[in-house]
């Protein structure tokens, strides 16, 4: 399902540098820059707060609307987000211009819905590879997510990315053959089918043993 459009608002910054960014944030604001469309990239300052609830809301994936003094601006994608690892507070955010209904290239995270029949009734294990994969559509269009039903899969079988369904207008740009989640024994269900050998099979072999009759 595609997230509404969200709306940001934000300042050019007449000044840059590290004080200037200590200064921004000490104000409720991130730096950020906005590029694309073959325009200079422009430094400017996101509300802190309304940016906070637009990640919470989709804009994180979603199309969101630059506004300036209370005037839409432009559209736009967040395509990097830099965390402060002590505080975990954004740090900076890199926004590529897009138009509404142009076609963009995003990566986007992939749900399993639903439980594989090989883990319930079979006691196997989800593993999944693929925590994403890039698709291409419009922008005003994208998802949020890609879901997967596993529900049908069993012990050793999976799904790659050219199984997986998009929206219409969508096409997949991860390689078709990609492994996105398998379905695996447990090693408690390996032990036990090892244990069921018969004995002579599990036997190893002794390098340098003779054989009878030598």
């Amino acid at each position: 399902m595609a997230t509404k459009a969200l709306t940001i608002p934000f300042e050019l910054r007449e000044k840059t540098g590290t004080s200037s960014a200590h200064a921004l944030r000490a104000a409720g604001k991130v730096p950020a820059v906005v590029y694309g469309h073959g325009v200079e990239p422009q430094h400017v300052a996101l509300d802190a707060k309304a940016f906070d609830e637009a990640l919470h809301h989709g804009g994180r994936t979603g199309i969101v609307t630059l506004s300036e003094n209370g005037k839409n601006v432009e559209t736009a994608l967040v395509r990097e987000i830099q965390i402060n690892p002590v505080s975990q507070k954004v740090f900076h955010v890199d926004l590529q211009r897009v138009g509404v209904h142009e076609s963009v290239h995003a990566k986007l995270p992939v749900v399993m819905v639903g439980v594989a029949r090989g883990v319930k009734d079979s006691g196997g294990v989800m593993d999944v590879i693929a925590h994403e994969l890039e698709i291409e559509g419009p922008a005003d269009e994208l998802p949020d997510r890609l879901e997967i039903d596993v529900a049908g899969l069993g012990i050793h079988e999976h799904v790659v990315a050219g199984d997986v369904k998009l929206p219409k207008g969508f096409k997949m740009l991860t390689a078709a053959d990609t492994t996105v989640v398998v379905i695996e024994a447990s090693r408690t269900a390996s032990q036990v089918e090892e244990a069921a050998l018969p004995a002579e099979q599990l036997q190893p072999e002794v390098i340098g043993q003779k054989s009878e009759g030598e």
